[in-house]
């Protein structure tokens, strides 16, 4: 019978490799960078249809997040000066955000001619 002197871990390396690649693709549909938000209320609310266009958020520190990118109010007015002026904008502010701050977001989209805006809110139950 012939000794075996060293053992072959390609096969092992295979294996772990398969998993590494299988965990990442999970990981990445397991995580969507979803902003928390506690929206306002509203009775007459209509029902958001599926809008093509760009996000903007406020949180409730009041950051700005434009497709889900943090980004100062500079940044903000350079991202929108690159959009059409049909672009649908969808604006999702926290209750707790202070009035001004969402004067200056809508202002920004003013500036840039953006008018096509849906603002969300949550329906009343």
């Amino acid at each position: 019978m012939k000794r075996i002197d060293t053992v072959n871990v390609i096969p092992f390396i295979d294996i772990m490799l398969v998993l590494l690649a299988i965990v990442l693709t999970t990981a990445t549909f397991i995580y969507q960078g979803k902003i928390t938000l506690d929206l306002p209320e509203a009775e007459h609310a209509e029902t958001l249809s599926d809008i093509e266009g760009v996000e903007i958020t406020i949180d409730a520190n009041e950051q700005i997040f434009f497709n889900q990118i943090a980004l100062d109010k500079d940044a903000l007015g350079e991202q929108l000066s690159t959009l059409y002026e049909q672009t649908p904008v969808v604006l999702y502010v926290d209750k707790s955000v202070r009035f001004e701050r969402f004067v200056t977001v809508v202002d920004l989209l003013k500036a840039n001619n953006l008018e096509t805006l849906s603002i969300v809110a949550r329906g009343s139950r």
